[in-house]
């Protein structure tokens, strides 16, 4: 068996498959579906300084190759999560990674204070394709100055591996991942969803509650790819690929374009065990072609 841990700043993955948060719950929910301890790393659910209810339904659609989401980061709020979530996922033989939402730079870093605390927590996403309720709704992401603004103030809150996770809706995203390296990211992690729509031609209206959501699935690997590509050349510090990745074949591709780790979503809702079939097939992988350690191939292109 070739070697498969790699390094995501302090953070050691044993291998370098996590999961997509929002796609896999708090990891608990599948536990009788995967051995959690096979995986690198569990991204759970998206958590925010107070509780959201999220978007009205229906709120999900699919699409061909794809689903659109507007689920509206629905979560009870960071002081749930540590009193009740934490202490059912914190003994889990993986590394537990919450991701982060906020509405202002001083929500997040509030938010990450909380998680700093917990001692089994070793890492944290930092979602930052959500709006900035004091900048008329513009998400945070699409900006050079709304991403660093965040990671800022993040920065100096949290004190473990950052993990900043990057929009896909900008013109230049290797500029927005310069940007937060600049201000202490550990990691980047792209893409997030691409922005889409679906239409009702009976009912001659939106699908969606809100008119519009986060596409995802195989239809947008393409464009994850060149992206991850793009930003593993402009950036020193690891990247983390998401986008699409539904077989061993998919997330090969991500790590020879300079991913260190990557992350599966959609696909968790059509096979639960996805996890553990690309990480065993990456394995086969590397087996084959003579590779002894995953690093022989990260970047390769």
């Amino acid at each position: 068996m070739a070697k498969l841990d790699v390094n995501i700043g302090a953070l050691n993955l044993k291998n370098p498959i996590m999961t997509a948060s929002g796609t896999f719950g708090y990891g608990i929910e599948f536990e009788d579906f995967v051995d959690l301890s096979g995986l690198g790393g569990i991204i759970v659910k998206g958590t925010t300084l107070r509780p959201r209810q999220g978007n009205d339904y229906p709120r999900m659609a699919e699409t061909p190759s794809g689903m659109l989401n507007c689920v509206g980061l629905q979560n009870k709020g960071v002081d749930y999560f540590c009193e009740h979530i934490y202490p059912q996922i914190k003994d889990i033989a993986t590394n537990m990674i919450v991701n982060v939402s906020g509405s202002s730079p001083e929500d997040y870093a509030a938010c990450a204070a909380r998680i700093d605390a917990l001692d089994k927590i070793p890492a944290i996403e930092l979602n930052i394709s959500c709006p900035n309720v004091k900048d008329g709704g513009m998400a945070f992401g699409v900006t050079c100055a709304g991403a660093s603004s965040v990671v800022k103030a993040v920065r100096q809150a949290y004190h473990k591996t950052l993990i900043v996770k990057l929009s896909p809706n900008v013109t230049d995203i290797a500029e927005i991942a310069r940007a937060v390296e600049a201000e202490g990211a550990d990691s980047v992690s792209l893409i997030n969803t691409l922005m889409g729509m679906a239409i009702d031609i009976e009912k001659r209206k939106r699908v969606l509650s809100i008119g519009t959501g986060g596409l995802s699935g195989p239809c947008v690997k393409p464009v994850a790819l060149r992206m991850v590509y793009q930003v593993a050349k402009a950036v020193k510090i690891p990247v983390v690929g998401l986008g699409g990745i539904t077989t061993a074949k998919d997330a090969l591709e991500f790590l020879m374009a300079g991913a260190t780790a990557i992350e599966i979503g959609t696909a968790n809702f059509l096979d639960p065990a996805v996890t553990i079939k690309v990480r065993d097939g990456i394995n086969l992988w590397l087996d084959e072609h003579g590779c002894q350690d995953i690093h022989d191939i990260i970047g390769c292109v």
